[in-house]
């Protein structure tokens, strides 16, 4: 009921500054325009705008034979999280990623790069899936949509108005200078409710995650390395719409990384250090298990770590070797 009343409130807002947008660049005349131009964007956020990131992403849906792992592992923590399971994209890119959108539960899809099954250990994929899992249970994933849709909206509306000769109208107090200052504010204040409401909603999705997988070490692992790995290798589709930046796991953007008032997310660091708290209170290793106590009797054993991504099957080249039917806290 929150996030609902959250998502409401962040689309009044929005279309509140879009009545602004258009008033500054055509005057009443531009507000009314500019409210009918909202209420569609609602519309089609709703509806389709799940479609268009996954599409402008480069998003591509698989099915369990072509990557059985994966699809059996988010098949798996889907339940446990106690949702329906998702659908299961992939997104060819050589930058270790991942996100989730959808309107709801039942209408939600899941998205990780081939650079994150090829980087990442099995526990660490599994931490991931679990961190987007959470976004989808909280519905995250219509909120964050509905900003990405709308921050781009807006850029795109002060920009039309301006090249239409915006800000002529008698109505606008401030004329031309008031339109050429709604080409530059408009977007940033988009921008900064977006990253607002997206660097609030992945401290939850951590921790929340990591509940739902039992390992919150591994999240933590995995994103101490997409967010080293995220800022050298370029993610050309982010890259190119930026406004969809927050709905990424760790920003997929260059010179992203601190947390204040224009990062789409929180400092990597201080996330990590909350799910290591975490561990902590859920008395969890870095193995994903409860410390046992060592037997006198028992000789140490010499390592069979099953939790190496050599297994993974990468579509669409393929990568393959002796791993596979691993299992980790998540099966």
């Amino acid at each position: 009921m929150f996030n609902m009343f959250r998502t409401s409130v962040l689309i009044a807002a929005l279309t509140a500054l879009f009545m602004v947008v258009g008033y500054f660049i055509g005057g009443t005349g531009g507000m009314m325009i500019a409210l009918l131009f909202a209420a569609g964007t609602n519309l089609f956020s709703y509806w389709n705008s799940d479609k268009m990131v996954l599409r402008m992403q480069n998003a591509v849906p698989v099915e369990r034979s072509q990557v059985p792992e994966l699809y059996d592992m988010v098949d798996t923590l889907s339940r446990r999280a106690g949702i329906p399971t998702p659908a299961v994209y992939v997104i060819q890119s050589d930058q270790p990623n991942a996100f989730a959108t959808g309107r709801n539960p039942q209408n939600a899809a899941v998205a990780v790069s081939t650079g994150l099954l090829r980087t990442l250990e099995t526990r660490e994929v599994a931490g991931v899936v679990a961190h987007e899992l959470a976004h989808i249970r909280n519905r995250d994933t219509l909120t964050m949509t509905i900003t990405a849709t709308f921050a781009g909206a807006i850029s795109a509306l002060a920009q039309f108005g301006l090249f239409f000769g915006g800000g002529n109208n008698r109505d606008n107090p401030l004329g031309g200078i008031g339109a050429l200052l709604m080409v530059f504010l408009a977007p940033l204040a988009a921008m900064v409710v977006q990253m607002a409401v997206s660097r609030t909603r992945e401290y939850e999705a951590d921790k929340h995650g990591a509940e739902i997988s039992a390992d919150p070490l591994a999240l933590a692992s995995a994103l101490n390395k997409i967010a080293g790995a995220a800022h050298r290798t370029v993610n050309v589709a982010a890259e190119r719409n930026p406004a969809m930046a927050h709905m990424y796991i760790i920003n997929p953007l260059s010179g992203q990384r601190m947390d204040n008032l224009f990062s789409t997310h929180p400092d990597t660091a201080n996330r990590i250090v909350a799910l290591q708290k975490l561990a902590a209170e859920m008395q969890v290793n870095d193995k994903g298990a409860a410390p046992q106590p060592r037997s006198p009797s028992a000789s140490p054993s010499r390592g069979t770590s099953g939790n190496s991504t050599s297994g993974w099957r990468v579509p669409p080249t393929g990568r393959s070797g002796e791993g596979g039917g691993q299992s980790g806290p998540w099966g």
